[in-house]
Formats: structure tokens, sequence, C-alpha cells
């Protein structure tokens, strides 16, 4: 384990509202995806597709919320940031986005199938499977460290691997009900 002098080449102190800025961006780019996975959802529900899973989506949704209040009201506007984990986050928004481009009009944040719609292998899913899930519990470990935030790293990485367990089963299953799976990128 790393002492505190060895740690504090790692600090970047800003001396300004740095720490909310980087939360305004976190909280901004939340806010759009769920606009984006709205749209998503209401166009592939029109083609026929059901939603799997409803009765966990509100926890999820939950955790997700509180994950995000617990870290405004625990970072003062100053505070200052690990930037080799700074950068790791900002490595972690590209894979977001990868992951994004990759599912197109089939990603949203509720599981909604079809059997005919494709089963997607391109992209991050050559990989991994749920490349997105990845993505999510390395931010939620990540994200309050960058702040020293160990306590909300470790509750809601907790938290979120209960709720991982539930919905990846259940995507899942919904995803078995697909056809043969397609590279669709």
């Amino acid at each position: 384990m790393m002492q505190a002098p060895e740690l504090a080449q790692y600090v970047w102190a800003p001396g300004w509202a740095a720490a909310w800025v980087v939360l305004g961006l976190l909280t901004a780019q939340r806010l759009l995806e769920l606009v984006y996975a709205q749209k998503n959802t209401k166009a592939l529900l029109a083609r026929g597709a059901v939603e799997h899973g409803r009765a966990h989506y509100p926890l999820m949704v939950a955790i997700h919320a509180s994950f995000l209040l617990a870290l405004w009201l625990s970072t003062p506007p100053d505070a200052p940031m690990l930037w080799p984990l700074l950068i790791i986050f900002a490595a972690l928004q590209i894979a977001r986005l990868w992951v994004l481009a990759t599912l197109g009009p089939y990603w949203t944040t509720r599981i909604i199938s079809s059997p005919d719609f494709p089963r997607i292998s391109g992209g991050p899913y050559r990989l991994v499977k749920h490349p997105n899930y990845w993505v999510v519990t390395l931010e939620i470990l990540t994200i309050p460290l960058i702040f020293g935030h160990v306590q909300i790293a470790l509750l809601w990485t907790l938290l979120n691997f209960g709720i991982l367990f539930v919905r990846i089963r259940t995507e899942n299953a919904a995803l078995a009900q697909r056809g043969p799976q397609k590279s669709v990128a």
C-alpha cells in the first residue's frame, strides 16, 4: 500500500470548483443518457418489443441516483482529485461511448427485447459479455476514489453487484429468446 507522501504526487488540487465540474459533467451525461434511453425504449416498444425485469428497475434507478447524491453531498467543490483515476475515468467514458455507439437504437437503461432483434456481437461485445455493466462497475468504483471516498466506492460497488446479479440473469434470459447471434455493429 502506498504511504501518504507517495500518494501525494498523484493528487491534483486545483483550488476551485473542479470537483463539482467533474460531478456536474457526470450528472449531465447521465441525464442525457436517460433521454436517449427513453427515446430508444419508446421506439423499441413501438416495434413490438417487451420489457423484462420491470420489477427490479426502480431499485437499479435508486442505486444509481443515490450514488450520485452521495458523491454530491460528500465532495466539496475544491476537493483534491487523484489525477491517475481521473484519467481512468476518462478512458471509461470512451468505453461507454463505444458501447452506446455499438448498440445504437438498441441501447436503453431497461431490458427491452424481441425475438426478432439481433444479438449484438460487434464492438466491445467481441471482447466481453455485457460490456456496459463492466464500464458501470468500474465507474462506480473509480469515481468516488478520485475524491478519496473509499466508503462510497465500496458500498455502491456492493449494491451494484447485487442488482447486476439479478439484472444479468434477466437480460440473459431475454437474449436467449432471440435468434442466432449475428455480428451487428
